[in-house]
Parts: C-alpha cells; structure tokens; sequence
C-alpha cells in the first residue's frame, strides 16, 4: 500500500520483510490477525512490542508508525535494529568483502588446528560419530586465540567444525562494526545462516544424534552446508531490502524484562506476546544468544559433565512458563500497560498455560473501567519438533484493551 492510500485509511498494513530465524511460535503467519486487532485500538503514538521475539512486528509496520522492540534476549534486540532502525549507507562492505576476510580467517585457524573432516564418503552410522566425537572433545581443548567459541563449544553438535570456524570468523568481524547499523546486519545474516545449516529440528535445545540411517542422511545434508552460501544470500537480499533513507519515524530497541519495559512507557499501544507454555525460549535459543554476546559462558552441568545441548548457565527463566507464576505475571503486565495508560493487543491460544477465560478474568480485574474485547482465529502453530507433530491446530486469541 502506498503511503497515501496509508494516510487516507490510517490502518497500518503488513510490508514485506526478510526473515533470519526460524522462530517457535512465530506470528508472521497470522500477522494480518495481529495487524487487525491492533488497527481496532490503535490511535497514535509509539507501538511496543513487548515480547519481541524474532522482531517480526517491527519488521511488519517498522516504516509506518514509531516501533518499541523490546525482548529480554539480546538476540531479539540485534533482528529488530535491522528491521526498525538500520538504513543503507554508502560504501557498505560488499558480501565478498566480508567473506574474503573471514576466509583468511579460517584458512588461518584451520591450519593452527590440523584437522581435516571429509563427510563426502561416510560409510556407516560408527564412522560419522567417531568424526563427531573427535570434533566435540575440542571442548576440552585450551585455546590461546580470541575468537574461538563456536569451534571449542559447538563443534560437531549443531554444526560441523568447519561451519564453526566460519561463525567465529564472521562475528569476529562483525564486532569491528559495533556501534554502526552493520554489526547488527552482519549478525543477523549469520544467525541466518547458523538456522539453515544447523543440524537440529531449527532451534538449540537439542541437536540430533545419528543412530539409524535415516538419521544419518538426513544429518548429513546440514554437514555438507555452505554456510557462506546463505550468508551471502541473506546479506545480498538484506542490503536490497534496506531503505535508502533513514526512517521517518524514531524507532527504539530494548532488551529489558518486560516490567521495566512497561514502567519506561507514557502512552501509545503495547502488541504483547508472552511464552505459551512451559518451555523456556531462553533454552531453544541459546545459541544465538551467546553469538550476539560472544561472552564465553559458563555451561550447565549436571552429573559432572557438560550437558548435551551446552546450555548457557543462568539463563532467563520466564513467569509465563511457570505454572505458578503465570496468574502474577499476566497481573504485573496488565498493570504495567494499565499505569502507562497505553492501549493493549495480547495473543494468546487455547493451548496456553492457563485457559484464556482465566486471562480475561485477570484482565477484567485491572482494567475496570476500559473496554475489552476478544478476537479468534484458528492457525497452525510451529513447534519446530518439540513435538512428535511439527505443526499443531490452535486457537488462537487476541485480548483487546482500549483507551
């Protein structure tokens, strides 16, 4: 839609965007849905997506109105600055600019290391994981250069030592852009391509083992990967996308908890999208987490030993996805956006951690005097393998709050 046809109507509408992750629970599927509540309440000012996850909202409308992303991930931070804030500027640093430093790198590293994996003639299940087990031992490894935490961490689980060595490499040189629009686009292309070559279901709560055949092959074609391949183009397809301007409206980036979020904010629409169920996103993507903070953590152990999805310790533990916590927490967000007199759009499905009669009812509580409303629709929901089922039937709701 033409930005007069916007000004006409006043509805914002969903632009197209390109996408880095693959996210569970991700609403660009159903964001005409989202769009259409938050069109019902919307009457000017900033919109703050409160959990904003993969970013795609700012993504959606980032050219329309003010966008607030906000996430307590440092990930999510880095994908909305693409979306919200970044802009083309001249003499950007070419794909091939970008690749051909990176593969001095690695041909540097590499040779330091010695090792050589051919995955092209594997002949058995016992062959592959005797190559992944020498590729996984670098965890144990001391290593006397910076820039080493995907190889010594994450060889042979999720990516092959090789596809490590290129994300060390690329974020090594992404941090020389700290401070400037292409750190965060280097970095999310990256992550980018870390999904596509990734050997697990798309997230990193587990990567697979190979223990049949079948499994084998399938593993075997994320090992044969070319990461540069996606990062370029990603990068490539990115670099087009960008607006040759920088954007009309001013645009903010958080990564706070979404208390604090709530208590920075004086008016506008908050687009809340809390956790559905029991399952930490802190968990699923931790990996790209600690590319974004490059922190060298510490990993959680149990029994002595490293667990297998090399967990960052201490990672955020949210109240949506405790059961305990949830009434609490649903309580503190609806006064957050009740004391900052916003308006509010909320999804959430049947299949949440408590029913949504229950969330009206807390709603109903806080917001005495607004009118509410709900919205229904029935979408499939990605559970990127959690389940047996990679997609399930939901419905799902939105909880509408007006001024």
């Amino acid at each position: 839609m033409q930005t007069a046809e916007l000004m006409t109507t006043n509805l914002i509408v969903q632009n197209a965007y390109p996408s880095f992750i693959k996210y569970m629970g991700s609403k660009s599927k159903i964001m005409d849905f989202v769009l259409e509540g938050i069109n019902e309440v919307y009457n000017g000012g900033p919109i703050c997506d409160l959990f904003a996850g993969s970013g795609s909202l700012a993504g959606a409308i980032g050219q329309q109105c003010p966008v607030i992303s906000n996430d307590i991930q440092s990930y999510s931070k880095v994908l909305a600055n693409v979306y919200s804030k970044s802009f083309l500027i001249k003499n950007h640093p070419s794909a091939d600019d970008i690749l051909n430093e990176a593969s001095a790198i690695v041909s540097k590293n590499k040779k330091q290391l010695g090792f050589k994996f051919d995955y092209s003639n594997i002949e058995s299940i016992e062959e592959f994981n005797e190559i992944e087990d020498v590729q996984k031992s670098l965890i144990d490894r001391q290593f006397r250069r910076e820039w080493h935490l995907f190889v010594k961490n994450y060889s042979g689980t999720w990516w092959n030592y090789e596809q490590c060595l290129w994300i060390d490499a690329l974020r090594q040189i992404a941090e020389r852009y700290k401070g400037t629009e292409f750190f965060d686009v280097i970095v999310s292309c990256l992550m980018f391509a870390m999904a596509y070559t990734s050997q697990g279901t798309g997230h990193y709560a587990q990567f697979r083992d190979a223990k049949t055949s079948t499994s084998l092959d399938d593993i075997l074609i994320y090992r044969k990967r070319s990461l540069t391949s996606y990062f370029r183009r990603k990068y490539d397809e990115v670099i087009n996308w960008l607006p040759k301007n920088k954007p009309i409206h001013e645009h903010k980036t958080t990564a706070l908890d979404y208390t604090d979020c709530l208590a920075q904010l004086d008016g506008g629409t908050v687009y809340a999208d809390p956790p559905y169920c029991f399952v930490h996103y802190s968990r699923f993507y931790h990996a790209i987490e600690t590319l974004v903070l490059y922190d060298y953590p510490e990993l959680q152990v149990k029994g002595g030993k490293v667990v297998k999805g090399r967990y960052r310790e201490n990672r955020h533990q949210s109240p949506f996805c405790i059961k305990t916590q949830v009434p609490t927490a649903f309580e503190n967000l609806f006064k957050g956006v009740q004391k900052s007199g916003a308006n509010l759009v909320m999804s959430y499905s049947n299949t949440g951690m408590i029913s949504v009669d229950e969330v009206e009812a807390i709603a109903t509580k806080v917001f005495k005097n607004r009118k509410k409303e709900l919205l229904f629709t029935n979408h499939q929901h990605m559970t990127l393998g959690r389940l047996k089922d990679r997609h399930r039937e939901v419905e799902e709701c939105l909880l509408l709050v007006h001024s």
